[in-house]
C-alpha cells in the first residue's frame, strides 16, 4: 500500500536531519551546500515538501549519503555504517517515546537519534539518563 505524501515527506524529512548531524553542518550550511535557501531545507526536515532531485543528488555527491536512504529508508545512511545499530536506535527511542507519551517533532526526533548514533559510531556509551536529557531539550 502506497504511503501519502505527508508520511513520505516527513520520513525523509528525519532522514535528512540524522544525515546533517552526521556530517556535521547547520541547516543553513546544509542548504548552501546543496544549493537550495535555508527556508526550504527547513521545509524539507520538517517535512512540509520533498527534496528535489537536483538537491537529493548534491548530498550524495558531496556528502556520500545514500539517495535510497534518504528517499526510502533502504540500505545505510553511508556505506560504512551499520544500519541495524541506527534502526535499533531508532526502535527504542519510539519505544520509550510511546510508553511515556512523549510528543516531539520528526525533526527532533532525527536530531536525537543523530546523536545517539554518532556516539554508537564513536564507541561511545548512551546511558538512559543521555537520552532523557536530550528528549528534555526538545519536548514541545
Amino acid at each position: 500500500m502506497a504511503q501519502d505524501s505527508r508520511s513520505v515527506f516527513t520520513s525523509m524529512g528525519a532522514r535528512l536531519a540524522i544525515a546533517r548531524n552526521e556530517v556535521g553542518l547547520t541547516q543553513t550550511a546544509m542548504a548552501e551546500a546543496i544549493g537550495v535557501s535555508h527556508r526550504a531545507y527547513h521545509s524539507y526536515e520538517k517535512g512540509q515538501r520533498g527534496l528535489p532531485v537536483e538537491a537529493l543528488v548534491a548530498m550524495a555527491d558531496r556528502f556520500d549519503v545514500d539517495a535510497a536512504w534518504i528517499l526510502l529508508g533502504t540500505k545505510a545512511v553511508r556505506a560504512a555504517h551499520d544500519f541495524d545499530a541506527l534502526k535499533r536506535i531508532e526502535t527504542s527511542l519510539d519505544q520509550h517515546l510511546n510508553q511515556e507519551a512523549i510528543k516531539i517533532r520528526s525533526e527532533k526526533r532525527g536530531a536525537i537519534v543523530a546523536r545517539w548514533y554518532q556516539s554508537h559510531v564513536e564507541g561511545r556509551e548512551v546511558t538512559d539518563d543521555d537520552v532523557h536529557t536530550w528528549i528534555e531539550l526538545v519536548r514541545e
